[in-house]
């Protein structure tokens, strides 16, 4: 598959014709919307849910990796909904009811409803949405995971071992431990954090994040099935348990790796017009392999990165129709598209956590305009 070269110059590339391509490629698919894309979305919000009740209807059995798995892809089937449905992919789609567009969707008290999770919901959006993809790989960006394991984990005289089981408490507690702090300080300070969390920024995170999803994840879901006996309270405590540990790991394989390894790049200035950041976005982002629902699921649709931060408000349905569109424009612009499966990647993206290899960098705004 195409993988970026140290001999790629950005300014070869035309981007003049790339912006008309784009802008043409977007006519298309605002053309194309229709009902399928809300049907489609419903139809894998019912694998998620399917996956949940299977998790609820046996954890009470005894501690056992059918029930925590199930729990599990539920919880990240949720965080999934709310990558795409927070980037405003269902907004323009005919029949989406406002609970399930950018307005509604996990909005108040429909956060309990649609994505219960260690963050606040608006403060992941901020993070995410605007800070990520407006400064994607730009030291802006809170989520260069290059950067953020400078002392931690890279550049520092420990063991490599002891390095790599870092890496793997991080992953099995990165939404609790990296997401809820780091996404709540963005917010409140509208940029990316600089420093630690304040006694308030703790506060918040622990009385609105740490305590209502523990509370019910571990407390209230337990203690439902204790009228079947204490031991049905500790199999589901036990399930959920685990079932937490194996979404963080989940989402940090299919997330962590969209922007780091070797052959992606970091950008020391920021894009000097529109043209420039779609190459950015292109030479700085991964994909893995895409196509077929079942495929794509397992993937939390974040197997298409590339199409995501050039588009990010289209819907699943629609990343699967644009993808090969996507690919055939960079060979065309000689832009270099990285496509390898999520296990490559993964390697790659923990090579640059322990300091084993380094991300490309874009030192000066070389795209011809």
């Amino acid at each position: 598959m195409s993988r970026a070269t140290p001999d790629f110059d950005p300014a070869s590339v035309d981007v003049e014709g790339l912006l008309a391509d784009i802008r043409a490629l977007r006519a298309e698919i605002d053309a194309s919307i229709s009902e399928a894309d809300h049907s489609h979305l419903r139809r894998i919000e019912r694998w998620g849910r399917a996956a949940t009740v299977i998790g609820l209807a046996t954890c009470w059995l005894m501690p056992n990796p059918l029930s925590a798995s199930a729990l599990s892809l539920g919880r990240s089937a949720r965080w999934m909904l709310m990558h795409h449905v927070g980037h405003r992919g269902y907004d323009r789609v005919p029949g989406t009811p406002i609970e399930r567009t950018s307005k509604g969707f996990a909005k108040g008290k429909r956060r309990y409803l649609d994505w219960f999770d260690w963050m606040l919901p608006e403060a992941w959006v901020y993070e995410h949405n605007v800070l990520h993809h407006s400064h994607t790989g730009e030291d802006e960006d809170p989520d260069v995971h290059e950067r953020n394991a400078e002392g931690f984990l890279r550049g520092i005289e420990r063991p490599l071992a002891l390095r790599y089981l870092q890496v793997v408490l991080l992953a099995s507690t990165w939404r609790a431990s990296y997401y809820a702090p780091t996404t709540l300080a963005s917010l409140r300070r509208k940029r990316r954090p600089d420093g630690p969390l304040t006694r308030e920024e703790w506060r918040e995170v622990l009385l609105r994040g740490y305590a209502p999803y523990a509370a019910w994840s571990f407390v209230l879901l337990p203690a439902l099935f204790l009228p079947l006996g204490a031991w049905a309270g500790f199999s589901a405590l036990c399930n959920s348990l685990m079932a937490e540990v194996l979404s963080n790991l989940h989402t940090f394989i299919v997330g962590g790796p969209n922007h780091t390894g070797e052959d992606l790049y970091r950008f020391d200035s920021a894009p000097e017009g529109k043209g420039e950041r779609y190459v950015q976005q292109v030479i700085g982002t991964a994909n893995y392999r895409t196509g077929g629902d079942l495929n794509d699921y397992l993937h939390l649709w974040l197997n298409y990165q590339i199409e995501h931060h050039i588009f990010p408000d289209l819907s699943m349905l629609q990343y699967q129709r644009v993808q090969p569109k996507v690919r055939a424009l960079c060979e065309k612009y000689g832009i270099p598209y990285v496509q390898e499966s999520i296990w490559t990647r993964l390697r790659k993206m923990v090579d640059i956590a322990v300091g084993n290899r380094s991300m490309r960098r874009l030192a000066r705004r070389s795209v011809r305009q």
